[in-house]
């Protein structure tokens, strides 16, 4: 049977890196869907890699849009069954330009309710032997917020439903100017990372038995600094950065781990080690 991968925000940057890899690492028998939210694009990125002699698939899918996820999914379901690898990569830029308060609910939006659209659609997709990626980054951990706030991201204990409760009370005192208060920090992107590597640790708890028997694998990437226009903002020095490919094969390596694979599992994950949460 063909493995079956699924690339979100894939038509340019780190995600484009990710479907090439993908392409070569499952070959000629293996399917690989890049996915974006503008059909124009994702041609445009399916033709350049064409060019290089691959061959995915687009399909067109919005990860703010429930109607865009599930109607993706059921159309894999359709043709193949299930999915082997999943990885969510959609991410909104952020401008450091634009005050937070007119950009975190897009940004909260799209990284964290996007990945839990991801989780919950394609998560019954799995087959077994299956590896689900969130790329997030090494600011996903409580270390980047005010131990006030460590409570809230509780992953012994919290839920998926919980998760999204406390990232929409997050986005409703960014707007209303109550985050700094209540000992959120200035940029809205490390809450945002908290919260994906959160539901990847609350998704691994609650699917633990079963992932275990199905040799399935959840963890969170952090693929580094990566040399892209999302970057380029934010950071004063790239010298150090990577070129999306470069960056892609860590994440490539989480995605394709051998059959049998016990670890890592319900982690967030950087050059191959696990960063802890706490």
């Amino acid at each position: 049977m063909a493995k079956v991968a699924v690339v979100t925000g894939a038509n340019q940057g780190l995600g484009l890196a990710l479907v090439r890899g993908l392409c070569r690492a499952l070959g000629a028998g293996g399917i690989v869907y890049l996915t974006a939210r503008d059909r124009a694009r994702g041609e445009r990125a399916v033709a350049e890699l064409q060019a290089e002699g691959l061959s995915p698939r687009l399909e067109v899918l919005d990860v703010r849009d429930d109607a865009s996820v599930t109607g993706v999914a059921q159309a894999l379901a359709g043709r193949h069954g299930g999915v082997d690898v999943v990885i969510s990569n959609a991410a909104a830029r952020i401008s450091p330009q634009v005050p937070a308060e007119q950009q975190v609910r897009i940004f909260v939006d799209t990284n964290n309710h996007g990945t839990l659209r991801m989780i919950r659609t394609f998560g019954p997709l799995l087959r077994d032997g299956a590896r689900f990626i969130v790329v997030a980054s090494s600011f996903g951990t409580l270390a980047s917020l005010d131990p006030r706030l460590h409570h809230l991201f509780d992953v012994t204990q919290l839920s998926l439903a919980g998760l999204a409760k406390v990232m929409d009370d997050y986005v409703a005192a960014v707007e209303a100017g109550r985050a700094a208060a209540q000992g959120w920090p200035a940029w809205i992107n490390p809450p945002s990372k908290v919260g994906q590597v959160a539901a990847v640790k609350v998704w691994a708890r609650e699917l633990a038995g079963q992932a275990a028997r199905r040799d399935i694998l959840v963890n969170a990437a952090c693929p580094g600094l990566v040399d892209t226009g999302a970057s380029r903002p934010w950071f004063d020095d790239m010298s150090g950065a990577l070129s999306p490919d470069e960056a892609a094969a860590d994440v490539l390596w989480l995605a394709t781990l051998p059959p049998g694979s016990r670890e890592p599992y319900g982690e967030l994950v950087q050059h191959r080690k696990v960063l802890p949460f706490t």
